[in-house]
């Protein structure tokens, strides 16, 4: 991904890639590593990919942040790649020609930059559940941008109106109320190869840790009873460990039931998981058959060993 010659082609000036070009380069950027996915699993992690940026470039304070959330996410690479030097010199390379393209830009160049990428996703809502959950973005797709925390650097928390003559003397002042809980920045963030971004837009899509499922714990000893594995431990009432159940809800279910005709109606199988002691031992014995004991062999060479392996299948 950072191989000279792309990082040559990506910095030359160009126009913007279009939504499909960027979708091909992408897929090829993912199936570059070892990595492998299905279509739909990969138009998940597009969508998620494009939300998530988009909701970093509408969160900077100032268009000039853009070139910090870059920074960022290389920041975030180079935690990756920390033993790997080789790549992590070709990572430090791309930080320097951000540095020398981008950081003598003026304030209105990065504001051209961040309204052509805002044009680009304007019409990209896709809801992702982890922007849903955290109450980020609403049900038709669209964000929702936070009312509080630090004003762009190089301003001041907005509720002062102050007015000037013709002489540019400050004749009168006027407070209002700005309907949100702003704070002054403490510094501005470090455009250098090393420092602190101070982006207070992160945010993480892990999986949090979930409850365990009571379930869960019951379907894996359901399916230990029925290989013999597992010593029968009747509940205490009398309903069963649990219940498979294919539809969202149990009225789903009865309504399924009593609309499905006829003709198409089965039979309810019910599965015996108990084995007597017989059964287990002559389960035992199967098993018993399917082990393979390692028969000592000598190679000369690595090709001998995978001839000797082919051999045996």
């Amino acid at each position: 991904m950072f191989n000279k010659k792309f990082m040559e082609e990506l910095f030359k000036p160009q126009e913007l890639y279009s939504k499909k070009a960027l979708r091909t380069v992408y897929d090829r950027l993912a199936h570059a590593s070892i990595m492998r996915l299905n279509q739909a699993s990969m138009d998940k992690l597009y969508d998620l990919m494009t939300m998530a940026f988009k909701y970093q470039v509408l969160l900077c304070p100032r268009p000039k942040d853009i070139l910090l959330v870059t920074f960022n996410h290389l920041d975030a690479i180079k935690d990756f790649i920390r033993d790997s030097p080789n790549i992590l010199n070709q990572v430090d390379e791309t930080f320097r020609q951000l540095i020398d393209m981008y950081s003598c830009l003026s304030a209105g160049e990065f504001q051209l930059i961040r309204q052509t990428l805002l044009i680009f996703f304007q019409d990209m809502h896709i809801r992702v559940s982890i922007f849903l959950k955290d109450k980020v973005q609403n049900s038709n797709g669209r964000f929702v941008l936070p009312l509080s925390g630090p004003v762009p650097w190089g301003t001041e928390v907005p509720g002062l109106i102050r007015m000037f003559n013709c002489n540019g003397d400050e004749v009168k002042r006027a407070e209002f109320t700005n309907g949100g809980n702003y704070i002054s920045p403490q510094r501005e963030g470090s455009f250098d190869l090393y420092g602190d971004r101070k982006l207070h837009i992160k945010f993480s899509i892990k999986a949090e840790n979930a409850a365990p499922n009571p379930l869960a714990k019951e379907e894996l000893n359901f399916l230990a009873r029925l290989m013999g594995g597992l010593e029968i431990k009747k509940p205490n009432g009398s309903e069963p460990g649990f219940r498979l159940n294919l539809f969202t809800t149990d009225e789903d279910e009865e309504y399924a039931a009593l609309t499905r005709p006829e003709e198409l109606s089965y039979k309810v199988i019910n599965i015996q998981a108990t084995q007597d002691q017989q059964q287990n031992e002559e389960l035992a014995r199967i098993m018993g058959e399917f082990e393979v004991t390692d028969q000592p062999r000598q190679s000369t060479s690595r090709g001998d060993d995978l001839l000797a392996m082919m051999d045996e299948l």
